[in-house]
């Protein structure tokens, strides 16, 4: 980041002005809706091998989005070393263990219970991308100078919503894995305190013979998530 008091406000013409007619902007909005549908979330990973450029060229996406004080708190991390991932995998799957012997409540296990997860998680290591999240509370200046961010969980969310939408648009699947606590995704990948890792992405090809539990597409109609008011 610039340093305090390096960058002051000037006002640019609109780089890239992007419109369209009326009714290509809904034919455009619905094809967009199509692709999107076809995104699932998968358990169930091949071994196939995606290049790190298809990977760098997504996150580099999702560092185009809006974020608080324009600070873009947010850092990904991508994992292809398959024995860091069995280490991620062995320690989410020790946090997995204490939250399904008791630690997450009988209405949370009850929850899941129509996604079917539990405690193995072999797509940690068969998958050959993990993209761990992690939100900057915190970032340092060019002259190292603490400064604090703003909107962190609002500005990393929406960057993650680009992430998997490109992601997807490259032809690959993906799983959002939580464990836990997470802090141990700290230390593995190098990160520092001031930082909070948010989710791990799953990234591969999805394996033959892929399911999806059926609960996972039912879908709130557009009535029950948009209100218009005129």
């Amino acid at each position: 980041m610039y340093a305090k008091g390096e960058v002051s406000y000037q006002a640019l013409p609109l780089p890239d002005r992007v419109s369209l007619p009326d009714d290509l902007a809904l034919a455009a909005v619905q094809g967009f809706l199509a692709e999107l549908r076809k995104r699932h979330s998968v358990r169930d990973f091949a071994t196939t091998p995606v290049p790190e450029a298809v990977i760098a060229t997504a996150i580099a996406a999702a560092g185009t989005a809006p974020s608080g004080a324009n600070h873009q708190p947010w850092h990904f991390v991508a994992i292809a070393d398959a024995g860091l991932k069995a280490r991620v995998r062995a320690a989410a799957e020790d946090e997995e263990r204490a939250f399904y012997a008791g630690g997450a409540g009988d209405e949370w296990l009850a929850a899941l219970e129509p996604i079917g997860t539990g405690v193995d998680k072999p797509h940690l290591t068969d998958a050959p991308w993990l993209i761990v999240v992690f939100a900057q509370r915190w970032g340092m200046t060019t002259d190292g100078r603490r400064y604090k961010n703003y909107y962190v969980p609002e500005s990393v969310g929406i960057a993650t919503g680009f992430l998997i939408a490109a992601l997807h648009r490259a032809g690959l699947s993906m799983l959002t894995h939580t464990p836990n606590p997470m802090k141990f995704l700290n230390v593995m990948c190098g990160r520092p305190d001031s930082e909070k890792p948010v989710m791990i992405l799953v990234v591969g090809h999805a394996a033959e013979g892929a399911t999806v539990p059926a609960a996972a597409k039912r879908k709130k109609a557009l009535g029950e998530i948009m209100t218009v008011l005129r």
